[in-house]
């Protein structure tokens, strides 16, 4: 029997220090929340708004077009919630969502004395008296954001990914932990665990219907994103912060802030991160400056427990043939997580249709897990299925082995040194081969 199989009692180690600790608990966390539908609140109680208010204040911090995204889907995913802060580093970018988020009527109650610019408007926004946050900025600023909003006492949601380095993990697990003690609801953008096809297909690949899981496709191959030029106004740094996509410290390179969708969905199956990796990607198409220094496609195979192997593709070139799915496999058939299975045990099915739109529902979700004292607690899950995809880029980097265990106590810091517009250094290409494993 694979661990993943094995009850929730036998997945927890005495040693909570330990890796395997850290995997076996995320492990019986995701279990629980599939046997709870996913959508279901988890254990931890609530809030009430402040003055006895059925209100929910929301404030925005990191407002590009997925966090004004993120905020109107927020405030229509339930009644009585409405966006009351918002913050950003770049006053253009703040300017640019509220005249959008205008749109969203009495929705939107965001005065000019709550909306706040700079390294440090997060920090403003967490001491106004806003009762839930969004963190919608490049990634690499998560783990900073997310500790100050838990520390503030604020429910979170939160976009993926969560970091881009080990040390960032490791500054989300022990946030996410203190959200728990706190009784602070966290959900993250991975909108596939509230999607209703998904979450019914899971559902059925956990209770057998394709035996027992023994492998697994996931992909996101497309063309290329936008790109920001270096003008010159512009400092390195708020050059980078601009071009964010482009800089490992900011996006954690397209496996993190992409694939990700897909890597947690091969978690989602397995009930749990894997084990190893080995990789191999390069930079072959985006050489120009103005692409910084990522790679633009990785191939990685993941092993999880039992030498059980899955294969992952991403890759962001411009007329090559495109796919973005999941496919899991089992000893009796086959299933696309989004909502078809083939099994000679229950032929072919298909997840009946409707829900909302995911993007609604995983708001819906936190809103009402807050209001029925039962918060939601996602920042572990997406913590693990975030170092999955940082465990496959540190492979394909440096043409090593890369164990989780190694990755989440890999003490490689990517952030700047320093939080201030000025000169920073494009970081070299990696080299596999050469490019150092720490």
């Amino acid at each position: 029997m694979s661990e993943s199989n094995l009850s929730p009692t036998d997945r927890i180690k005495k040693n909570s220090d330990s890796l395997e600790a850290t995997r076996r608990d995320f492990m019986k966390g995701a279990a629980a929340t599939v046997v709870a539908g996913g959508l279901a609140p988890s254990l931890m109680g609530g809030m009430v708004s402040a003055e006895g208010s059925d209100v929910i204040r929301v404030g925005l911090i990191g407002c590009g077009g997925r966090g004004s995204g993120a905020a109107s889907n927020c405030v229509n995913s339930a009644e009585g919630v409405k966006l009351t802060a918002m913050a950003d580093l770049f006053t253009d970018r703040l300017n640019s969502s509220r005249m959008n988020l205008k749109g969203l009527g009495d929705k939107y109650d965001v005065s000019d004395e709550q909306c706040f610019v700079g390294f440090d408007a997060y920090e403003k926004l967490l001491a106004t008296d806003v009762d839930l946050v969004i963190l919608a900025t490049p990634p690499g600023f998560r783990p900073i954001h997310f500790e100050a909003a838990i520390e503030a006492g604020k429910h979170v949601f939160m976009e993926k990914p969560v970091a881009t380095d080990g040390p960032g993990i490791r500054q989300v697990l022990k946030a996410a932990k203190k959200a728990k003690e706190k009784n602070l609801g966290v959900v993250a953008g991975t909108q596939r665990r509230h999607q209703k096809g998904y979450i019914e297909t899971m559902q059925q690949i956990h209770d057998g219907a394709i035996g027992e899981v023994v492998g697994a496709q996931v992909y996101w191959n497309q063309g290329g994103l936008w790109v920001v030029r270096q003008t010159p106004e512009m400092s390195d740094m708020e050059w980078q912060c601009r071009n964010w996509l482009y800089f490992a410290w900011a996006s954690g390179d397209h496996i993190v802030e992409q694939h990700i969708h897909n890597i947690d969905v091969m978690n989602w199956a397995f009930g749990g991160p894997p084990k190893k990796a080995f990789a191999m990607g390069g930079r072959q198409v985006r050489t120009g400056s103005e692409y910084g220094h990522i790679f633009d496609h990785f191939a990685v195979e993941y092993e999880f427990d039992g030498g059980v192997r899955a294969l992952s593709e991403c890759r962001q070139i411009d007329e090559c043939w495109n796919r973005v799915s999941e496919k899991i496999i089992g000893t009796h058939g086959t299933a696309n997580p989004s909502g078809q299975i083939s099994s000679s045990k229950i032929g072919n099915w298909s997840a009946p249709g409707g829900g909302k739109n995911p993007y609604v529902q995983e708001h819906t979700d936190l809103i009402e897990s807050i209001r029925n004292n039962e918060v939601l607690n996602e920042g572990e899950r997406v913590a693990m299925s975030t170092l999955t995809a940082i465990m496959g880029r540190m492979s394909a980097y440096t043409g090593k082995e890369v164990t989780l265990e190694f990755a989440l106590q890999s003490q490689e810091s990517l952030l700047p040194e320093k939080w201030e517009f000025g000169p920073l250094a494009t970081p070299l290409v990696a080299v596999p081969g050469k490019t150092a494993l720490i």
